[in-house]
């Protein structure tokens, strides 16, 4: 007899078929991708323009590297990394959401950033590129959507170049247990009653905020990355450890 927990996966606090998640995230993605950005700046009070900001100053990018941002919906990071690795190198915005990629290739257009970055819809898990391919891959507020996190680390190990790093950004755990109480608070009694106000959608913000908690906490994913390959795998808490960066190695 088949063990069940192999069988389902979290998706929030429910335990959804594991062939059911990527849809139910996508619808999820789908009905948020328009007021992302508003609702991005909303919920952090601006802040995750500087956790982005300090992941960018963490990559070690320049010019004429070649840049993997997977789940990269609207295109922050992608627009800086284009700025800086310049026109002899090239970004690759990759999101399995075609909603969140049309939204950010619109965006970076229209910001006049075009020549050096390419969009691609791929699943993370099984990413569509050569081996030893990407000098840097970060993945920002994306991984704890993933199905299978440990294949998707596996499968960016795969196409980064040797002595490449990966940056993993996500929400965590607060290390402090009063800004854990505090930010329950704020994430399950205030963020889908702006969710529902500004986007029209409680329910999908309700969600984001179950699988931040459903997410590996710091050590468990530097675990993950270890598993995976990386070495020199880091983490700096950010926010008090509302949010960490991750960094580790290929060599």
């Amino acid at each position: 007899m088949k063990d069940s927990n192999q069988d389902t996966i979290d998706f929030g606090y429910k335990q959804v078929a594991k062939t059911e998640k990527q849809n139910l995230v996508a619808n999820v993605f789908n009905s948020v991708a328009q007021k992302y950005d508003v609702m991005n700046d909303l919920m952090s009070f601006g802040i995750h323009r500087l956790w982005k900001r300090y992941t960018i100053d963490c990559s070690g990018v320049r010019s004429g590297m070649k840049v993997l941002d997977i789940a990269g919906g609207t295109g922050d990071l992608t627009a800086q990394f284009s700025r800086r690795v310049g026109p002899t190198g090239e970004v690759v915005l990759a999101d399995i959401n075609d909603a969140m990629l049309e939204v950010g290739r619109d965006k970076l257009r229209n910001r006049g950033i075009v020549g050096n970055v390419r969009y691609v819809q791929a699943n993370a898990e099984e990413l569509p590129f050569a081996d030893d391919s990407f000098d840097i891959i970060t993945i920002a507020f994306g991984l704890r959507n993933v199905t299978d996190k440990q294949k998707a680390l596996e499968s960016m190990f795969r196409v980064l170049k040797p002595g490449g790093r990966l940056l993993v950004l996500e929400f965590s755990k607060p290390i402090q247990p009063i800004l854990n109480q505090a930010y329950d608070f704020y994430s399950f009694n205030i963020l889908p009653k702006m969710g529902q106000m500004v986007a029209g959608d409680a329910e999908s913000y309700q969600y984001l905020a179950e699988s931040i908690r459903m997410h590996p906490d710091q050590a468990t994913l530097k675990g993950m990355m270890e598993q995976a390959g990386y070495e020199q795998v880091t983490f700096d808490n950010l926010t008090g450890g509302i949010v960490a960066l991750h960094r580790g190695f290929k060599f």
